[in-house]
This record gives C-alpha cells, structure tokens and sequence, in this order.
C-alpha cells in the first residue's frame, strides 16, 4: 500500500513522479500535499508542488490521508544484505520485535548493495512518512550516510559514519575481544594466540585491543609474535595451523567461528585435540558453525538482535544516543566444549 494513484494514461504516478517534475525534494511533496504544520515551504515551490499533481493526475490514496500530522506508526529499516544473511537477520528481528511492542510496524527493505535499489527505498519510506529509519549493514563497518537520509530522523545499525551526525549502535568489538581472552585466561591458559584478520576493520582492531587488554589485565606480556594474520575464512584457520603449533601455545583466539573451524580441521590432521591439546575459541556465534562442530565451539557473540532493538529503541528516544560516539553493544561470551 503506498501513496500513489494511476492517471489517466495507466501509469503509477507517485510522489516521486510529482518531486521530479517540481523540481523539489519529495519531502517538500509531502509536506505540500499534506499541509503539514510548521514546514518551511516557498510559495514558488508550493506552488510548483501543486501544478505538477494536477499536471500528473496524483491523487494520495486513503494511507496519505491518514499521515497527515507527518509521520505514521511504520519505522524504516534498509539493509544491504542483513536480510539474507542467517545470523545477521536477527537485527531485523530485534528491530522488528521492538518496534511491535512500542506500537509500530517495521518495514523492511533488502538491496543487496545497489545503489539504485537503495534510494527507490529510501524514497518509498518518505514517501510513507515513516517515524524514521534504520540503516544498517551486515558487518560492522564505516559507511558513507545516503543523502536522502538526512531528510528523516535516522539511526545507524551495525556501522557508522565519522562526522555523519546522526547516531550509531555497534557491537562492541574490543569488549568482545576482551572477553574471548579472559574465556581463555579462566580456563588456565597463560600462553595464548590470536590469529586476526588481514582486513582492515573495527573488528581487525578492535578484537585486537581487547586480547591486549585481557593480557595486560592478567599480567602477560604482549608478544606480537603470538599475533598471526590470516584470511577471515575457513582457510584461513587451516593455513595457520602450523605455525600455531610450531608457537608453543595452549589456546587460540580465533577472530571469528569460520576461521576456528580451518584451525579445528588443521589440528585434527595433526592428531591433536580440542581442547585437550588446544584450546580453541571463536568469535560471531554463527550457529551453523559454532553449534554444530564437534566439539561445539566456544565463542563470543555479535548481539545482532539487541543492536535491531536498540536502534529503535534510540529512533524512539528512550534510549539515551551521542551523534558523536557510536552507542556499544557488549558481545557476550557463549560457553561451550572448546576450551
């Protein structure tokens, strides 16, 4: 159900259709064909806005109608790929969830990262005049902020924008970092690698930082030759497993589960045991992965849900935001036979 009406000739004209023939935003359309209070309107442009719905035949249907105070109780969410994405689809989830219980609906757009897809999106929720919209990523990122989003209230999901100005909630990559190392730690070991990804990222280095930390904290000393770059894959792990082996070490924190599960397929080649003769820890709780090996592994989640929450939750205003420091979700640790 959207806000268009078919002219004479057949064809779907839209709000779009009337923005482009104006030569106005299409949230001057909607301010202009719903009166809204308090907007800040030329009379030239106005008067544009209304020359081109009679030119065009637009009529609002019966859901324009009832927007007329300026938004509606729909709550925007465009994602690049979270929705095809097994565990990364629970942000919409948790979005979803939260958005039901404080009376709001969510709709839900999936581009695949086209930029053409993305902004007849974008368009189609102002169009509705959604209360505002999510935007999010399947991975924790730096984005650059799709103009158009300035013209609603927006927070970002899962990446965030430096100087954007608008408001960010991320998984908390150092704190889960931190925790996968003290997993390690409490469970005896004192002589631990990490494998991370060669990837430049917020978890490259943020997962970093809090294996430092975890260490310091317990009175080791960093060793950088305990660090061992790898692709953030499957064969990644298993390329690593020499050279984790010829290190000395007890335990591995492994930068995410399908990297842990190469290292698991290297180890067991090698007639060694999880996690009697290594200690194997994962990172993003992909349960296809990380339930399912043998051992089951131990690893740290990404709180894909809580952060869908969260962004509504910040968009609503009952969560306190910064539109200078991302808000950190905690990335907890999910126990299990690794280690």
């Amino acid at each position: 159900m959207t806000s268009v009406e078919h002219n004479k000739g057949g064809h779907v004209v839209t709000m779009r259709d009337v923005a482009k023939v104006a030569g106005v935003s299409v949230a001057t359309v909607s301010h202009v064909i719903n009166d809204k209070p308090g907007a800040r309107i030329g009379e030239d442009a106005r008067a544009r806005v209304h020359e081109a719905v009679a030119e065009l035949g637009y009529r609002p249907n019966a859901l324009a109608k009832t927007l007329s105070q300026g938004t509606s109780r729909f709550i925007g969410l465009v994602a690049d790929a979270i929705a095809t994405t097994p565990f990364a689809g629970q942000i919409i989830h948790g979005a979803q969830d939260e958005a039901w219980k404080n009376g709001y609906v969510l709709l839900v757009a999936n581009t695949d990262g086209n930029k053409a897809a993305e902004d007849e999106a974008i368009a189609m929720m102002l169009e509705h005049q959604v209360h505002g919209i999510l935007y999010s990523s399947w991975y924790h990122r730096e984005i650059t902020v799709p103009a158009m989003l300035h013209q609603t209230d927006t927070v970002l999901v899962d990446c965030f924008a430096a100087g954007g100005g608008l408001p960010a909630v991320v998984p908390d990559e150092e704190q889960g970092g931190r925790t996968a190392t003290e997993e390690l730690l409490a469970a005896g070991h004192r002589r631990i690698a990490f494998i991370n990804t060669t990837t430049p990222s917020p978890a490259q280095s943020g997962r970093l930082a809090g294996y430092r930390a975890a260490l310091e904290a317990a009175g080791i000393d960093y060793d950088e030759s305990l660090v061992f770059p790898a692709s953030p894959e499957q064969e990644g792990g298993y390329a690593a497993t020499s050279s984790i082996i010829g290190s000395g070490v007890t335990g591995v924190f492994c930068h995410n589960d399908r990297v842990a599960m190469g290292l698991y397929d290297g180890l067991r080649e090698r007639g060694l045991r999880i996690p009697e003769d290594m200690a194997v820890m994962g990172f993003d709780n992909q349960d296809v992965i990380a339930a399912h090996l043998r051992p089951p592994l131990s690893t740290v989640a990404l709180p894909h849900y809580e952060l869908g929450a969260a962004g509504v939750r910040i968009l609503l205003g009952l969560d306190p935001s910064s539109d200078t420091l991302p808000t950190r979700i905690a990335c907890p640790a999910i126990p299990r036979h690794s280690i």
